[in-house]
């Protein structure tokens, strides 16, 4: 009982911390995905500032033009009549796998021209205020990186800028366009100190994945979405030339969990093996690693330990994350909860001056709205009695 009443204690001088230091707006972005199509009431949406509709394909931007059929989930214009006036609405284009498309268009100036072209249609058409650029990843380490090795993809590095480029050239200055950009260094082959400056020409902010910082690539533990690694990944893209005033700071609205070997789990959670998690050839999934969001249902095989994770789960004060390391099953829980998503706001927004924030993705967290109002307390500084 001392222990838990620490706990509570500690949360709210945290929160006290958080008040005082969040001196001006921020950008408070939030993903509404196809998945999870739920959106608040007005109390809880009232601070959110961007939404990027997930996702248009982006080999829909290689046609030739003239096409009026724009797919996605809901409507631009339903999309905004549920948020406040003054909410800008945006189209994400892309995602996880969806990397041909951009391939294609990166290629030449005359394919870079008509995917510019058909986004600045697309956006005319639907009524969006801008796009969010989600190529995964320009130069390599997508999900075909065992199919088209990264040797292959180099030329990516100064495709990139350039197609962002035209994008804003077509666009025009009274549009938005962001990026969803690598949360992890090794990923980031396309954002050196050479080509920041010619992506932050085009761009008006970056939306910095600081989640899955743990994927099925990695062979032994740590948070996925955790302090320490989500400073490192900030500060790499403040070294290459990144204005602070650009990074929005990512959040994950889900959880994840990995199966790992052998007992050493139990002596050093971070850092513990997990064996294979993805075939050496082909890249593909072996079952090994999980995710779900708060909205769905936990699945059968694991739903015993999610909540021995709820119940016994821990924060590790020196990688900054909440974890579980189930014993009886091999499985190590990693994810946010309300109190750890607060506590990067004085470690990483304030400390290192980011002009916002957003989150994968809204509806993700229906329908408690725990982590969402926790984001809201963070953003706004307001008294967590009224939030939480």
């Amino acid at each position: 009982m001392a222990a838990s009443w620490q706990r509570i204690v500690s949360f709210w001088m945290l929160v006290m911390a958080v008040s005082s230091a969040i001196a001006s707006p921020m950008r408070n972005i939030m993903y509404l995905t196809g998945q999870h199509p739920v959106i608040p009431d007005a109390s809880l949406s009232a601070s959110i500032t961007h939404v990027a509709m997930a996702f248009m394909g982006s080999d829909l931007f290689n046609r030739e033009e003239g096409s009026s059929s724009w797919p996605l989930f809901m409507s631009v214009e339903d999309a905004r009549s549920q948020f406040h006036p003054g909410t800008k609405i945006m189209v994400a284009i892309g995602g996880w796998g969806d990397t041909a498309g951009f391939d294609t268009a990166a290629r030449s100036d005359e394919s870079r021209s008509k995917f510019a072209r058909n986004v600045a249609a697309m956006v005319d058409h639907t009524g969006a205020d801008g796009v969010d650029i989600d190529w995964e990843y320009p130069g390599g380490n997508g999900e075909d990186y065992k199919q088209v090795p990264n040797e292959h993809k180099t030329w990516e590095i100064t495709a990139y800028p350039l197609l962002l480029t035209e994008i804003r050239n077509v666009l025009g200055p009274n549009k938005l366009i962001s990026a969803a950009v690598p949360g992890i260094p090794r990923d980031m082959f396309a954002f050196t100190p050479e080509t920041v400056p010619k992506i932050m020409e085009s761009l008006d902010f970056f939306n910095v994945m600081t989640y899955d910082l743990m994927n099925r690539r990695d062979n032994v533990t740590k948070h996925h979405t955790g302090v320490q690694l989500s400073l490192e990944t900030v500060e790499a893209y403040l070294a290459r030339g990144v204005p602070s005033t650009k990074i929005n700071l990512g959040f994950a609205f889900y959880t994840k969990y990995f199966r790992t070997e052998g007992k050493s789990c139990a002596e050093h959670a971070v850092g513990c093996p997990t064996g294979l998690m993805e075939d050496p050839e082909t890249g593909a999934d072996l079952g090994k690693t999980g995710v779900f969001s708060w909205h769905d249902a936990v699945p059968d095989d694991v739903k015993l330990s999610f909540g021995k994770a709820i119940k016994d789960g821990q924060y590790d004060e020196v990688g900054g994350g909440y974890w579980y390391w189930d014993e009886v099953e091999g499985l190590w829980w990693t994810f946010d909860t309300p109190e750890a998503i607060l506590r990067k706001f004085p470690l990483i927004v304030t400390e290192k001056k980011l002009g916002g924030v957003f989150a994968w993705g809204l509806g993700e967290d229906a329908p408690d709205w725990a982590h969402l109002k926790a984001l809201n307390v963070g953003v706004k500084g307001l008294d967590t009695k009224d939030e939480l």
